[in-house]
């Protein structure tokens, strides 16, 4: 077997939320294989956060404003990429939000807001890119996933609501359009050192030791954790992994945890 299975060269990759973060790890990683780099975040403010920082990297990234959860801005946003620079191979649906609200107190505008943005906003990118995919019997399409995609916990109904649905979703598109050589699969990041998770990591603060002592890895992942597995899942490599979610958590959905 050849390792030009993980080469990506004359590639195309749309990320969604690929500004920072998580989004900007995979879509660093997805180059540095040979992708040629799409991205979309929902201002001015960010694409050119995003823009500078792949430049750092020399990165020749593009990026585009667009409101995910808004169907025709997609439309638009991904006949504006064919035209400028071709059909997307690999799609990232990476966009998303979470608001840690006990579920009574949480307002059903609220937690509508989560769906639209973790859950239809997939779809509707999805189906955006999909139709091009099976003119040219290929394409990738990785959805961000989470452990609450099989777990739940306080505070985030909404969030393992829209992500235990991304998975079905995950599985419906590989099944309905498989025979395309289209492979749709998950990739589920466990609990990542990131700049929104500092506070959580720092200044002794408990959920940092529930994380360590849940994780058999015994630590928090980086994002370059997650190069690998996306990698793998966007190249040839993984032709044959379809409706898969791959968890990349150190090992905390296969812990039930030391005794007390």
């Amino acid at each position: 077997m050849s390792m030009n299975c993980f080469s990506l060269s004359n590639k195309l990759a749309l990320v969604t939320g690929g500004s920072y973060g998580i989004g900007f790890a995979i879509a660093t990683a997805l180059a540095e294989a040979g992708a040629k780099i799409v991205f979309c975040d929902l201002n001015d403010e960010l694409i050119e956060k995003g823009l500078i920082a792949y430049h750092k990297l020399n990165i020749a990234a593009t990026g585009y404003v667009c409101d995910v959860t808004n169907e025709l801005a997609v439309q638009e946003m991904v006949k504006k990429i064919e035209t400028d620079l071709g059909v997307i191979d690999i799609l990232v649906n990476n966009a998303g939000i979470i608001k840690r609200i006990p579920m009574l107190e949480m307002s059903s505008t609220d937690f509508r807001q989560v769906i639209d943005v973790d859950l239809t906003a997939p779809f509707i990118v999805a189906k955006a890119v999909l139709s091009s995919m099976i003119k040219q019997r290929r394409g990738k399409i990785i959805n961000i996933c989470s452990m609450m995609s099989e777990l739940g916990r306080e505070t985030v109904s909404a969030y393992a609501a829209a992500k235990g649905g991304l998975k079905m979703l995950t599985k419906n598109i590989a099944s309905e359009y498989g025979e395309y050589n289209i492979q749709c699969n998950g990739l589920g990041p466990g609990y990542i050192a990131t700049p929104q998770t500092e506070p959580l990591r720092t200044n002794g603060h408990p959920f940092n030791n529930f994380i360590i002592a849940k994780t058999p890895a015994a630590r928090w992942g980086t994002p370059e954790d997650l190069a690998g597995p996306a990698v793998f899942l966007a190249s040839t490599a993984s032709d044959f992994v379809n409706g898969h979610i791959l968890y990349v958590d150190g090992g905390i959905l296969a812990y039930i945890g030391k005794q007390p």
